[in-house]
């Protein structure tokens, strides 16, 4: 009896022991996810988990900071923290408040110079090696009582004993051959008078190349306070005499006493001015308004784009006296002056970082780069590129001597030629309002897709993988001697990537979702059966479950819960399909090493 022959179905088989990251496109490799959760890459190849987060608690008992409005890394955590009345904050080193610091309640920038921290917007400064040295950057004195008397002096506060004055020379004396050395003679021949003083040597008049006015106020208290020498101060409501109006200018001051200072000018003779409720003279140090600020070269560097405190629209950047963030307006002619230029680029700026030495400056659609050492020498390199989103100026960080920020429409990369795109895998979905940190090898990135929802991203830049964790929203991102801090908007607290402080309680909820499976061939076929191979901590609970064809819902097709440490095999058969998506879910710790895909094929019918 002869049975009809049966054709034996072809079977193939997959395995995946390499488990790469994140990758939201259509078609992704094998061991790639198209969407996941809480993942990692720090056991790659091995699929795996994220370590615990944790929330910071300082080396005292000063308790877990609430509402906290900025930080920065110094020797230790430092911070703002918003106070209970709602509208006042205070600033903390380690969780130590320092004393008689009143900030306003707004969002804070941290700027590290030196052993300083600069705050903005209240330009505020604090010494975090000696607390006493703080204060407010800028410094205004009114003199609205008594009077001002200005006189013509030397650079150290010494007047001058004029001996003529005059549009002509004086003639000599009866019985004279010759001037006194050093006479002095004040040439008032010019629009602009000049002090002469007669040389022997040479026989000639020399003009004394540069006179000081000492401007003392009967009524000042201790101008030593408020201001030092060499600081570029803004002078106004000088009405003396018409000579002294040039006065009302913005210019440095080349010494400061108790009720003095002394500026750069020129006087025919001692005047003096009485001071009122409504005529006074206003002296003050000021800093510019600025969207973006950092440090390089021992400078703070700004940029503005918009109104300035003048009232005139600008598009410059800015940099402070060299060692000396208090002063902006020094222009002395020499290598220590501030400096301030113009740009032609439109638009706001985005964003600002040093990297590789040099200040650079973003805008949307290019970058300026700032060469040089000294204002004589600096210049401004314009790069046409994709340039920080607006919104995303706190993306900006540094991995590895590269700089990685949130672009318009990706994530570049930028090592000081141009930038390259980085994203690919995150697919065609668009996010915005950015903020990066960085932890060893890794780049974190908290961002906003278009529904409004947030994703905490990580790149991993040495195995070129991303990974999606959760739903953060960062607010701020700092490292501090090897642990990543971030504020987290959700709880207002100050949080840690690595788990120090106190460790959060709930084990961690994970998952990952394949991409279509069965596309890669033309005839029919299923998946008859799934082999994983991993371990389980204690408690820990395992799903796996299957979408099939598209369908929009997910089937489970295998649970377990483990009860003791244990390396498993899960052996499934999902039903028959032309293809599908598999999802696998768990809480707790888990490593999976391995997964076996067998397939069984058909014809194309």
């Amino acid at each position: 009896m002869k049975l009809p022959k049966l054709n034996e179905l072809s079977t193939s088989r997959d395995m995946i022991d390499v488990f790469g990251g994140y990758n939201h496109n259509l078609r992704i490799r094998e061991g790639e996810f198209y969407d996941m959760k809480n993942l990692t890459s720090a056991d790659y190849p091995v699929l795996s988990p994220r370590s615990k987060r944790g929330t910071y608690t300082p080396g005292n008992d000063a308790g877990t900071p609430m509402n906290p409005l900025g930080m920065i890394a110094k020797d230790a955590l430092c911070y703002v923290e918003a106070n209970e009345d709602g509208n006042t904050s205070s600033f903390y080193i380690n969780g130590y408040k320092i004393e008689d610091v009143t900030l306003n309640s707004e969002p804070k920038t941290l700027i590290s110079m030196g052993s300083y921290v600069i705050i903005m917007p209240d330009k505020y400064y604090i010494n975090t090696n000696n607390y006493g040295d703080k204060g407010k950057i800028e410094k205004t004195f009114d003199a609205k009582t008594g009077t001002a008397q200005f006189n013509l002096c030397k650079i150290d506060g010494e007047g001058y004993n004029i001996d003529y004055t005059g549009e002509s020379a004086p003639e000599l004396p009866e019985g004279k051959d010759e001037y006194d050395d050093l006479m002095l003679w004040l040439d008032t021949s010019g629009e602009n008078h000049i002090l002469k003083m007669y040389s022997k040597t040479n026989s000639q008049w020399i003009s004394v190349a540069t006179t000081y006015i000492k401007i003392t106020f009967s009524d000042a208290t201790d101008l030593t306070q408020l201001f030092s020498k060499e600081d570029g101060l803004t002078i106004s409501g000088i009405t003396a005499s018409e000579q002294l109006k040039d006065l009302n200018n913005t210019m440095v001051i080349w010494d400061v006493g108790t009720n003095y200072i002394i500026v750069t000018g020129i006087l025919d003779r001692t005047a003096t001015q009485d001071l009122t409720e409504s005529a006074f003279i206003s002296i003050s140090r000021k800093m510019p308004n600025m969207d973006f600020i950092i440090e390089s070269g021992n400078r703070l560097w700004g940029c503005r784009y918009g109104v300035a405190l003048n009232g005139e629209v600008v598009n410059e950047i800015y940099a402070s006296k060299l060692g000396d963030f208090k002063n902006w307006n020094t222009f002395a002619g020499i290598s220590t002056d501030s400096y301030v230029v113009g740009l032609g680029t439109d638009g706001q700026f985005t964003g600002a970082i040093t990297h590789g030495g040099y200040p650079i400056f973003f805008k949307e659609n290019c970058m300026h780069k700032v060469y040089g050492n000294y204002p004589a020498n600096y210049q401004v390199q314009t790069i046409a590129c994709r340039g920080v989103q607006k919104g995303s100026s706190k993306s900006l960080a540094i991995v590895n001597e590269i700089l990685y920020y949130k672009a318009r429409s990706a994530i570049c990369a930028y090592d000081g030629s141009l930038p390259v795109e980085m994203s690919s895998a995150l697919g065609d979905v668009v996010y915005s309002d950015a903020v990066a940190g960085v932890l060893g090898n890794k780049y974190y990135i908290s961002m906003k897709d278009t529904s409004g929802e947030y994703h905490l991203f990580v790149y991993d830049t040495m195995k070129g993988m991303w990974h999606r964790e959760d739903n953060t929203q960062a607010v701020e991102f700092c490292n501090c001697e090897g642990e990543l801090y971030f504020i987290d908007y959700d709880t207002k607290q100050i949080k840690t990537v690595r788990g120090t402080g106190i460790p959060d309680a709930k084990s961690i909820k994970w998952e990952a979702v394949t991409g279509i499976i069965g596309t890669e061939s033309p005839d029919k076929k299923y998946l008859s059966r799934i082999v994983m191979r991993g371990s389980l901590e204690v408690g820990t609970t395992l799903y796996l479950q299957a979408m099939y064809d598209s369908s929009g819902t997910w089937e489970q097709v295998f649970s377990m819960t483990a009860a003791t440490l244990k390396t498993f095999a899960i052996p499934v058969r999902p039903k028959r399909c032309d293809h599908l998506r598999l999802r696998l879910l768990g809480e707790g710790e888990a490593k999976i090493f391995s997964i076996v895909k067998t397939f069984e094929q058909g014809s194309d019918m």
